[in-house]
């Protein structure tokens, strides 16, 4: 494989991160992964850290050097991850299950295939245009489909935040699945929080995501949807790839996996951890943040093969 990738995410306006973000990859598969933690302080970005970091085990696991079916580990990975956010709130004793959304992309044999819950999507960039784009599953995107809120007024009606299925929470997430997408030199797929897309339209993406510097492009699209965000700016984050298979000539920063070795893995992962680019909520102690880690690797285990 050859690609060219790139992750950002940031605070906003709100008192702490609760975005989890992460992209993991062997010699012949990727994984990127996104979750927003819903509200709740420390245990919406709970959510979100079991979500991302069940996926990536999952992965590091399977992917030896290829899935056998990317979209079996995208509908057992989300479904077991989802227990493990349940397991968490009964050992916890929460009056309360922690959800996130979550949308999560596997890339193999030149073919994408992704998966999501709630409103976190996935963006397809092909030939200068949104070639794909997920669905929210949220009660507003019903309105507009059915034709009761017009598209424009989607930034400031008050049922934007209101979404009907979610990993955790008290009933199974609905999962939507793409097609299989074989993917083509050029290409770019951007995995955002609501907090990145809401404030953006298509053309803000192809103008910033189709530059020759990804990352470049991604820091420019992120500052641009957080100004854009004001005062209210919730957490934004966004993994951004592109595809660059059959590419004449080097790209900048491109990664090649063609010498890895078949067990071999690179991740690349926010974590619930001290020091980390996601820092938890500042009224907590280390005793306290050490715990919560160990809880979230024990709700994760059982549900590890």
């Amino acid at each position: 494989m050859k690609f060219t990738v790139y992750q950002d995410s940031r605070i906003g306006k709100r008192k702490s991160n609760q975005d989890r973000i992460a992209y993991c990859y062997s010699r012949d598969t990727l994984l990127m992964v996104l979750a927003d933690g819903m509200g709740g302080h420390l245990h919406g970005e709970v959510a979100a850290e079991i979500g991302v970091q069940y996926l990536t085990h999952a992965f590091q696991r399977e992917a030896r050097p290829a899935l056998r079916d990317p979209f079996v580990f995208l509908s057992q990975g989300l479904t077991n991850a989802h227990h493990a956010i349940l397991d968490y709130a009964e050992e916890k004793q929460l009056s309360d299950v922690p959800r996130t959304t979550c949308v999560a992309c596997i890339i193999q044999d030149s073919v994408a295939y992704w998966a999501h819950t709630g409103d976190s999507r996935l963006y397809h960039l092909r030939g200068g245009r949104v070639a794909h784009q997920t669905r929210d599953h949220s009660r507003l995107q019903l309105l507009i489909e059915q034709g009761l809120v017009m598209p424009e007024d989607r930034h400031t009606h008050p049922m934007r935040n209101r979404i009907f299925s979610c990993l955790g929470g008290t009933q199974p997430p609905q999962i939507d699945y793409s097609r299989k997408t074989p993917l083509h030199a050029g290409d770019v797929l951007a995995l955002c929080s609501d907090g990145a897309w809401g404030p953006l339209e298509h053309a803000d993406l192809i103008h910033f995501l189709t530059v020759p510097n990804l990352e470049q492009g991604v820091t420019r699209l992120m500052q641009h949807a957080e100004l854009a965000g004001g005062k209210q700016c919730d957490n934004l984050s966004m993994i951004a790839l592109r595809w660059e298979e059959n590419y004449d000539g080097e790209s900048l920063g491109a990664i090649s996996t063609q010498t890895m070795p078949a067990d071999g893995f690179s991740t690349n992962m926010g974590s619930f951890t001290l020091g980390s680019a996601h820092p938890p909520p500042t009224d907590l102690s280390d005793e306290e943040i050490e715990k919560a880690i160990q809880e979230i690797n024990n709700a994760i285990q059982k549900f590890s093969k």
